[in-house]
């Protein structure tokens, strides 16, 4: 700015900003619709999408994850091996031990994933880990 033959800086005011409530992927818009819209198996992946996010993991462990869960129960949260007696998405042994993570663990695909991923990082540390285990011993 120039005023009276003497240049003068522009005021310039910084600071952060910060929304007040965190980002919910499994409610974001995809394709027009809701994820609460989409059909199971989508939207059990995004419900997962949302909970490793929020585990601050990589993008590669959602994938290691993905074909865990797709080997294991093609992502339906009503699967049921009849010969071992797993249950749900991450194929819990029993399935009564989901209890731990919710009340609702037989139809709640977000309970199991929740336990399915407490599960994992307890025992192999990241979903990578899990899904390399599978892949030599054909479980985790």
């Amino acid at each position: 700015m120039v005023h009276e033959g003497v240049w003068h800086a522009p005021v310039v005011r910084m600071g952060t900003w910060s929304p007040s409530a965190r980002p919910r992927l499994a409610t974001v818009l995809m394709n027009g619709r809701r994820a609460a819209d989409l059909r199971p198996k989508r939207r059990n992946k995004v419900i997962a999408l949302d909970q490793v996010v929020r585990r601050s993991w990589s993008y590669q462990e959602f994938r290691c994850l993905d074909s865990l869960w797709t080997r294991e129960s093609n992502w339906d949260h009503r699967a049921y091996n009849s010969s071992s007696g797993a249950y749900g998405i991450p194929q819990a042994l029993p399935g009564g031990k989901m209890s731990g993570a919710g009340a609702d663990w037989r139809s709640n695909p977000a309970t199991q994933i929740r336990w399915g991923l407490a599960y994992i990082k307890g025992r192999y540390g990241r979903p990578c880990g899990a899904w390399g285990h599978f892949q030599s011993h054909n479980w985790y």
